[in-house]
């Protein structure tokens, strides 16, 4: 038998990009699986190919290639990234901050570096300007609940890029003087040509950009011209006796201004970054790092918790002090620790530089220890950053009491999408929209039909056709208007959102999974992408009998539902849909719930009928189960993960559907979400999340078994 050992490493090119193409590939799916960040996910996979793993591709050119490319890709989308002008409208504060998140962690990180880690002053120095910057990972948390423009996440953001610009340069300066006379003489050199620099690239890059924009908007000739324009200003950084990295840094300010953020050149530049050269640099890091170091005593550990708990006490002293200077409540303090406590890519471009510094020959500035605790160091405070970030986010939002307003529902222009595939079902959704819509505006329905691109498509087109030109047919007769569109897509999911956003619809009604050859999932194929993929709200319905035969409705409503800022908009349609079918309607929540429905109901629908049941806890379904008869429809208001009023019960919700719910008529209610989809790809954030761990999946197989 072949010795399969003597073909590893790979040392064929081809086959180190194809093995790499799919590291890129798989290890944010696996890594959403366990909850880890993706990006420590790239650095593991790059651990276990490397020849201090499984040794199973060789570390050649292409890696110093696109791990370099990638190092100056990481800054540079972090500056182009910054809000320029809410750091200019808030310049005091966001230098106050920045200074206190800058400071404080380099100089508890170094005093505990030297003191308890007995590491030199450059590698001291080295980490404390390391645990002084930080990455905003748990920013998308922030986008889910809405709350981009509060205070406490405005000045975060500001500091952050006050935080890595001073780490930055203070790297710099350590590097540039490690080996030689650190005199006045030499600072005053290094403030000249660093001054110097930043003059000459803020003179002559908007000058290039401004004239080479107006001539040419050719999307290709764009994007190699920012490019060029990152490479020239990291290699004459270099030229200056200054790090690439800060040339890179200095390009993405300069250009902040000249690429905007929704812009498709802003999407190119992020999207070649994402796909390849940040993925290849991070797995080229991990192949550096020797795992079996880990098992050879407790010294990584201890310097890992030494890093990573001076740094982060550091952040989060300044997070608090700052909170009580510009006079913000605690929870304020809490969203400002989440949000500057997390250390990611731009730490680890910062120890690569000083991979290349040695203090003598043979004595390198960073060690294998140094290294492997810097990467666990990355693993806990991402950890950190997150659960401070959620629970923080949930706390505004509670402490605010930002209930949305309820003159909104009256009045607002609606168009509602029916996603439509099943011809004996299609009628019945398109009802129900019907029955939810609002008489007194131009309420519009838009009829989809979404078919996969595949060999079936040409006949599955004839019948989508066929099916919305019955269905609008059936709007007419009611004297409503239904836009068609039948699209092919190669995500059914991806279909539907991308026709929600070009129809400018704002509800979408589509019916719930129930046909097992396709998928044995509750869900379904595509359902939990769609509600997870989309703030907007979604209704998904399983009506086993015609709307006009059903005579009472029950409503299951979360804890905290009145502070998601779709409550009143689900309130609205549910209560158009009992007063049109005239019948009585019971809501089980909690007492601080019910009373806002019941005013809701009594100032907008008086001639409704309902009856409100408190209801304490989410485990008491079972018993609203025992009430439902057949002709109920039982209406579910749910939510998504990470919103305010989300609880651990709720993921458990499918087995209780199919356990008591079986037979009966059933809806959910995904409510409407006025926070950031979080559409746009950044290096801390991919767009992929997985929607259930490895760890529930485990959970529920022990529960299943055992």
């Amino acid at each position: 038998m072949t010795n399969l050992a003597s073909y590893f490493p790979i040392t064929d090119p081809t086959l180190i990009f194809f093995v790499v193409m799919l590291i890129i590939l798989f290890a944010p799916i696996i890594m959403g699986k366990l909850r880890i960040p993706h990006i420590i996910g790239m650095v593991l996979a790059g651990v276990a190919v490397g020849k201090y793993g499984f040794n199973i591709l060789a570390r050649d050119d292409s890696f110093e290639l696109f791990g370099k490319v990638g190092l100056y890709y990481i800054m540079f989308l972090a500056s182009l990234e910054m809000d320029m002008e809410g750091v200019k409208r808030n310049k005091g504060r966001f230098l106050g901050f920045g200074l206190l998140t800058f400071a404080l962690p380099l100089v508890l990180t170094y005093f505990a570096s030297i003191s308890l880690l007995h590491y030199s002053v450059f590698a001291s120095l080295l980490l404390g300007c390391l645990m002084a910057s930080n990455t905003l990972i748990a920013y998308p948390i922030v986008g889910r609940y809405g709350l981009q423009r509060k205070p406490s996440v405005t000045l975060s953001v500001g500091s952050s890029m006050i935080s890595l610009l001073m780490a930055l340069v203070a790297l710099t300066a350590i590097v540039a003087s490690y080996g030689g006379e650190t005199s006045v003489w030499f600072w005053l050199l290094f403030v000249g040509k660093f001054v110097g620099y930043c003059v000459a690239m803020f003179l002559l890059i908007p000058r290039f950009t401004r004239w080479f924009l107006r001539r040419y908007s050719d999307a290709v000739m764009q994007f190699i011209f920012v490019m060029s324009m990152l490479f020239m200003s990291a290699a004459a950084s270099e030229v200056a006796g200054l790090e690439g990295i800060i040339g890179a840094f200095v390009a993405g300010i300069i250009l902040n201004r000249y690429i905007p953020h929704v812009s498709p050149l802003m999407n190119r530049i992020e999207f070649i970054g994402n796909a390849l050269f940040i993925p290849y640099f991070l797995i080229g890091v991990g192949m550096l790092i020797n795992v079996r170091l880990l098992f050879e005593g407790s010294t990584i550990i201890i310097a890992m918790l030494v890093i990573a708990g001076f740094g982060t006490l550091g952040k989060a002293i300044a997070a608090y002090t700052a909170a009580s200077m510009f006079r913000l409540p605690k929870s304020s303090g809490n969203m400002m620790f989440g949000l500057t406590s997390a250390h990611a890519a731009g730490a680890i471009a910062m120890l690569m530089i000083g991979m290349r510094v040695e203090l003598e020959p043979g004595k390198p500035l960073v060690t294998d220890d140094m290294l492997n605790s810097v990467v666990l160091m990355i693993l806990v405070t991402c950890i950190i950053s997150t659960m401070m970030t959620e629970r923080a986010a949930q706390q505004i939002t509670l402490r605010d009491r930002e209930m949305p307003s309820d003159d909104k529902p009256a009045t607002a222009e609606e168009k509602i999408l029916i996603p439509l595939k099943y011809p004996e079902y299609a009628q019945r959704l398109v009802n129900l929209a019907m029955l939810m819509r609002n008489p007194k505006n131009t309420t519009q329905l838009v009829g989809l039909n979404v078919v996969y691109d595949d060999d079936d498509m040409q006949r599955n087109l004839e019948k989508g056709s066929q099916l919305l030109e019955r269905m609008a047919q059936y709007s007419a007769s009611a004297d409503m208007t239904m836009q068609t569109q039948v699209r092919v897509a190669a995500n059914i999911a991806n279909g539907i959102r991308h026709a929600f956003k070009e129809f400018r619809a704002t509800d979408i009604i589509i019916g719930m999974h129930m046909h097992p050859e396709v998928s044995q999932k509750f869900w379904g194929a595509f359902h939990q992408s769609l509600f997870n993929g989309l703030n907007s709200q979604i209704i998904m319905a399983r009506l086993n009998q015609p709307l006009a035969t059903i005579r009472r409705i029950k409503v299951a409503v979360p804890s905290r539902a009145q502070f998601e800022p779709g409550f009143y908009r689900w309130l609205e349609r549910l209560s158009r849909l009992a007063c049109n079918m005239e019948c009585h309607t019971e809501f089980h929540g909690r007492g601080d719930t019910l009373p806002l429905i019941a005013d809701y109901i009594r100032h907008y629908h008086p001639t409704m009928r309902c009856s409100f049941t408190e209801m304490t806890h989410w485990n008491e379904m079972p018993h609203i189960a025992e009430s439902i008869q057949k002709d109920h429809l039982f209406v579910v208001v749910t939510a998504r993960k990470g919103t305010v009023s989300f609880k651990n019960a709720l993921e458990h919700l499918p087995e209780e559907i199919k356990h008591h719910f079986s037979g009966s008529n059933i809806m959910i209610i995904f409510p409407d979400q006025h926070g950031d989809a979080m559409d746009e790809m950044t290096f801390a954030q991919p767009q992929h999340t997985e929607d259930q761990s490895a760890y529930e999946a485990i959970g529920k197989w022990i529960k299943k078994k055992f």
